[in-house]
């Protein structure tokens, strides 16, 4: 087996060992099979095409269509032509079954089942890896920057994982990689002998010198393992990364202190609105004698960046005896205590946990934090909701219209944080706001008709299945349709009271359960849902209702209170046509815990108001999107790129004998017209080396030092070309280098820049790709049997 070939094997089985980071994300692992088989034909294609040998655009692009043809085979083989040529209508499955795939991952738990749809997305994206690891690794001899995809993959593959293992798979691609750079020196070895010693310098200067392959390999292996150690750090799902401590929890030292980062607990409340079997989440047993108020707050939204609505980062400590009395609450302001006890599903895996809100006290067992500013419990180094029983003293708080219509200012500081507007928010939402609450005379005024033209007078209506786009026009074509779910109603509200000075947030949690038979109270998916809450000093942190049809409205907003009501079991809360918004869990960042709710799918279906799926498994796609558009990008960078690769193979180590030495001064003469080309002055072979250098020297303008460093490199040309037994000369590519700075200070920016980014020499690239193109043809040609024409006589 030839060099290259090994070195394609190599590729091929880095890319598959660092896919093995795929596998804990689906239940079987036979897709892993299948890649396996596909890449294998993938290296195949690319090595007979090498040995052709076909330019390398051609390379890539005859993998590319063999890759698709095997998808077509594998996937779409009844809408292809003869069952491998992929047609309109394969590409229309295609089209489906990446929908299905993106609906399938968005609506299970991971492990995943593995449906069509995910097996796609799988084998195609780890087909794509594999043939961005073989151009680079391969085609194009470059086996270092290859390492990119190959962390891309992992680390795709580790931010959507459960931490569990990650640095067994992290050692699996790694050793992947490192194989394929040992490949690559060995391969380079065999064919020039020394690559990675030092180059030849000029006496007195030092030693070191580390020849560019080397370097780079080295600069770009140690990135990239950087990267790998520290991206994970910024990705909520992996839990700290490599580095960070034992467990997975959010917290951070003893579990006196620590922070929480900013990930969005919303799943997709689309899925948990339009489950057709409904379940029950939690059971829970109260002495509240009105249940209309016992909602179950998880977590509070309060970073508002004019799409979506998250968490902030906040300090978490321990669990206090006795919790603070909250914030902006004062003694004037009715309240009674509530003991509840709930107990959580099995199935129930959730990071934060459900509480009425204030509370006051929580006995709970486990690694659980406190977080005070949200007055909020969340679990650390792993712990959850699972089958977890506690206790829970609350504050059921009765504020009068009146009180909330007198209270003052709140404080600069929390006005200042829960009043933040996004520049790019629709003008339209602080417009209709103004107009909305015209004529108020407190803030408690605009929040109730806010209230009230949402849930009565605006002509709203209840929709789990609209669509409204996403993105910071969201909230505008929630308010132009009309048509929504409560994340849709509370994001909304909250953003209309921050225009209007309001501080405001959303909470995610439950809306009360059904009463049961033997007293107790059952939460069930479909009771997930999400209200804004808007802050009066005095009261504190006020729940408003805005969704039609949906919870109950509080008293303290109606004309009239009334007197306990009950929620009615035909609402479409208890119904399965129209439930509440969504379970809490992560969007973007959904961590494992949340994940493995059956109901937990797409993240942010709530963190913006849209329609669509989507969800952690959406990560590898945009990954590979974001790939995909740096590779775009590269490629006007592409000539420079070219340039620097070749002149480091030029200037770097040679074989230690006499044809390694002539061939290395050759190629630093070529290196050196090369760049004064790229400086404007082009090459001229009808002169001699001599000739040449002087000509170098007066059109470049080089100073006295960079004109005998021309020179030098001219005289040792001409030994190789002329003298019987040319002697060897050192410091070559030192005096390359020193022509090039003088060529770079003495020409004009224009033509530094020119230089760099659109060097002239790159010409050659089309130069040797129509010679070889003219070579194929002609050994193609050679190789076609000459027809013979009968001579029409007869023996």
């Amino acid at each position: 087996m030839s060099g290259r070939a090994r070195l394609a094997v190599c590729a091929a089985a880095a890319t598959l060992m660092a896919a093995c980071a795929l596998l804990p994300l689906v239940e079987q692992p036979t897709w892993l099979l299948q890649a396996i088989l596909l890449v294998l034909v993938q290296a195949v294609v690319g090595a007979t095409a090498r040995r052709v040998p076909l330019a390398r655009p051609m390379t890539v692009a005859a993998q590319a269509l063999v890759s698709l043809m095997l998808l077509s085979l594998v996937f779409a083989r009844q809408q292809s032509v003869v069952g491998l040529i992929p047609g309109p209508e394969a590409f229309r499955h295609f089209a489906d079954l990446l929908r299905q795939g993106s609906d399938d991952v968005s609506r299970y738990a991971i492990p995943a089942p593995l449906t069509d749809g995910i097996e796609l997305m799988l084998i195609g994206g780890v087909l794509l890896i594999g043939l961005l690891v073989d151009t680079l690794a391969v085609t194009f001899r470059s086996a270092a920057p290859a390492g990119l995809p190959l962390l891309a993959l992992y680390s795709v593959a580790a931010g959507l994982s459960d931490g569990a293992g990650d640095w067994v798979w992290f050692l699996l691609a790694a050793a992947g990689y490192l194989m394929l750079l040992l490949a690559e020196g060995r391969e380079r070895l065999a064919q020039w002998g020394r690559v990675f010693g030092g180059a030849p310098h000029s006496p007195g200067a030092p030693d070191g010198g580390v020849v560019a392959p080397a370097r780079t390999g080295r600069r770009i292996g140690a990135v990239a393992l950087g990267v790998a150690l520290t991206v994970p750090l910024a990705l909520p799902a992996m839990q700290g990364g490599l580095l960070g401590a034992a467990g997975a929890g959010v917290g951070a030292g003893n579990g006196n202190g620590g922070t929480i980062s900013a990930v969005n607990p919303l799943v997709s409340l689309r899925d948990s609105l339009n489950v057709e079997n409904d379940r029950q989440v939690l059971s829970l047993r109260t002495s509240a004698a009105d249940l209309s108020d016992m909602y179950l707050r998880i977590v509070s939204l309060d970073d508002f960046d004019g799409t979506t609505w998250k968490p902030s980062q906040r300090h978490i400590v321990g669990i206090p005896d006795v919790f603070p009395t909250p914030i902006g609450l004062s003694r004037d302001v009715k309240r009674a205590s509530v003991r509840t006890t709930v107990r959580a599903a099995d199935w129930y895996a959730q990071d934060w946990l459900p509480m009425p809100y204030p509370p006051s006290g929580v006995r709970i067992s486990g690694n659980w934090r406190y977080e005070p500013v949200g007055m909020t419990l969340v679990g650390d180094h792993g712990q959850d909701t699972r089958g977890a029983s506690y206790r829970i003293t609350s504050l059921d708080v009765r504020p009068t219209p009146e009180q909330l219509a007198a209270a003052p200012q709140p404080p600069a500081a929390l006005k200042r944080e829960y009043t933040k507007v996004p520049a790019r928010l629709p003008k339209v939402v602080a417009r209709t706001a103004q107009e909305v609450t015209a004529g108020s005379a407190s803030h408690y005024e605009e929040a109730v008709k806010l209230q009230d033209y949402f849930s009565v007078t605006g002509g709203f209506q209840y929709d789990t299945r609209v669509e409204v786009g996403r993105g910071p026009d969201a909230i505008a074509n929630f308010l132009k349709k009309k048509q929504g779910f409560c994340v849709h109603f509370s994001f909304a509200m909250a953003a209309m009271a921050r225009t209007l000075g309001i501080p405001a947030r959303v909470a995610v949690g439950f809306a009360p359960g059904t009463p049961q038979a033997d007293g107790s109270v059952s939460v069930s998916l479909k009771d997930a849902h999400a209200w804004p809450e808007l802050y009066f000093e005095g009261v504190g942190w006020t729940r408003f209702e805005p969704t039609p049809s949906r919870g109950t409205v509080p008293s303290y907003t109606l004309p009239d209170t009334p007197g306990t009501s009950v929620p009615d079991e035909a609402l479409p809360s208890r119904g399965s046509s129209a439930a509440p918004s969504a379970a809490a869990s992560a969007s973007d960042g959904c961590s494992a815990q949340l994940r493995r709710l059956d109901a937990c799918g797409s993240p942010s279906a709530a963190a913006a108001p849209q329609g669509g799926g989507g969800g952690p498994w959406q990560g590898p796609w945009y990954a590979l999107i974001v790939l995909g558009a740096l590779v775009v990008l590269a490629l006007p960078l592409s000539p420079m790129l070219w340039r620097k690769r070749l002149r480091s193979g030029r200037l770097g180590a040679h074989a230690r004998t006499e044809e390694g030495a002539a061939a290395h001064t050759l190629a630093a003469w070529q290196e050196l017209t090369d760049s004064a080309w790229d400086f404007g002055i082009p090459p001229d072979e009808s002169q001699t080396p001599r000739t040449a250098a002087a000509r170098i020297v007066r059109l470049g303008l080089l100073d006295p030092q960079a004109g005998a460093a021309v020179h030098r490199v001219a005289d040792a040309v001409e030994q190789v070309l002329y003298a019987p037994r040319p002697r060897r000369v050192a410091g070559l590519a030192e005096d390359v280098r020193r022509v090039i700075a003088a060529l770079n200070g003495a020409a004009g920016r224009r033509a530094r820049l020119r230089a760099l980014f659109a060097p002239r020499s790159a010409v050659r690239v089309l130069w040797v790709a129509s010679a070889r193109w003219t070579a194929f043809r002609a050994r193609a040609a050679a190789a076609r049997p000459a027809l013979r024409r009968p001579s029409g006589q007869r023996g």
